[in-house]
């Protein structure tokens, strides 16, 4: 049976954005003339990022659940039953054959309203260790596409599919060199390149980091160049500041676009443990330094981190200790080549170039089912 309707929802930030819209564009290479909504939360980064890679999108009034009181708590379950009831108009209109949820706040009253309307889904867990909302959801999900090893843990084993995070179609078919790559930037290619990426919206962690230690960066001014996305948050606030350090060897963005000419550019990488950028390091084969972020659920970013470092694939650093020690580590690494070759090469391995295809098969099977 052809795929024809399909409804992709979540979001939040470019890790359950991105391996959506790789989802949507696999669908789309298989059935140019299936249809394809997104459904995301008004206000987030989705509304914006999803149009721009050519799908439509509807937002639902959902949030998330503050850690401190405020009153958006006390609208929650408000914002609840009135995303729950968009969701049920909007699919009982779209009428898809699918739905597929990739994590973030949209996708728990979509997913669970198709539940309830008897439209089958499959879900995306992303991270090694899965979200509240994506356990209780999986009970009812026909199939779950995984990353990691070991999440029978959260999910039922029968419905585990092993296929890896999909990721932006231009890190598997990296057509690039790294002489394409520096001449974009304007990057010396007799100097080594650290390309620091904290996410889509920025780290102010490891932004505080380098800014403290900001002396010793321009100590590296004759062998080292930095390529730093730190988000658009605290762009301009840092902008004033290296442009006063005097730093002539850092190169600031708020948001970098062309992310593989940035991964191809560099020797080595400082990056959040999201699950995206993991994926986009294994499918490269970058050394990094993966800082995990606290601020997250279940502490996930730090259990996807530990996956690559216990194979030797990637070095670690906690938020706390990121003084001193960031620049040390990356000190460190730039100046013992066999120990970061050996790295690239561990996280190499652990790439999943097909996981796009393998998830869309699995949509296929769902869909001959019904």
């Amino acid at each position: 049976m052809m795929i024809k309707r399909v409804i992709i929802s979540g979001g939040g930030t470019g890790g359950h954005i991105f391996p959506a819209i790789a989802i949507a564009d696999e669908l789309k290479k298989r059935y140019p003339k299936a249809e394809i909504l997104f459904v995301g939360a008004e206000g987030r980064m989705e509304m914006e990022k999803v149009p721009l890679a050519g799908y439509p999108i509807v937002g639902l009034p959902i949030s998330g659940l503050q850690r401190k009181i405020t009153f958006s708590n006390f609208l929650l379950p408000f914002k609840i039953v009135l995303s729950l009831l968009k969701a049920r108009k909007i699919i009982r209109n779209f009428k898809p054959q699918l739905l597929i949820g990739v994590g973030g706040f949209a996708s728990g009253p979509t997913l669970k309203m198709g539940n309830l309307l008897g439209i089958p889904t499959l879900l995306q867990e992303q991270n090694s260790y899965a979200g509240k909302t994506n356990k209780i959801l999986g009970k009812k999900a026909s199939t779950i596409c995984v990353a990691y090893e070991g999440m029978h843990l959260f999910f039922p084993s029968e419905k585990i599919i092993l296929t890896g995070n999909p990721v932006r179609k231009e890190i598997v078919n990296i057509t690039v060199s790294k002489t394409e790559a520096l001449d974009f930037f304007k990057l010396d290619p007799s100097k080594k390149i650290v390309l620091v990426i904290g996410g889509s919206l920025g780290a102010r962690a490891v932004n505080d980091a380098i800014l403290n230690d900001l002396v010793k960066w321009k100590s590296l001014e004759g062998r080292v160049q930095v390529l730093w996305q730190c988000g658009k948050l605290y762009y301009e606030s840092l902008k004033s500041k290296v442009a006063t350090g005097g730093t002539k060897n850092i190169f600031l963005s708020e948001f970098i676009q062309r992310m593989d000419l940035a991964y191809s550019a560099a020797d080595l990488v400082i990056s959040r443990a999201g699950a995206l950028s993991i994926s986009e390091l294994c499918m490269m084969g970058k050394a990094s330094i993966l800082v995990p972020s606290p601020n997250v659920a279940e502490n996930h970013q730090m259990k996807n981190a530990m996956s690559l470092v216990v194979k030797n694939a990637a070095v670690m650093i906690n938020d706390e200790d990121l003084t001193n020690n960031l620049f040390n580590q990356v000190e460190r690494l730039l100046g013992n080549d066999e120990e970061r070759l050996k790295i690239e090469t561990n996280c190499h391995l652990l790439a999943k170039p097909l996981a796009t295809e393998s998830i869309i098969d699995e949509c296929e099977k769902i869909v001959a089912k019904c």
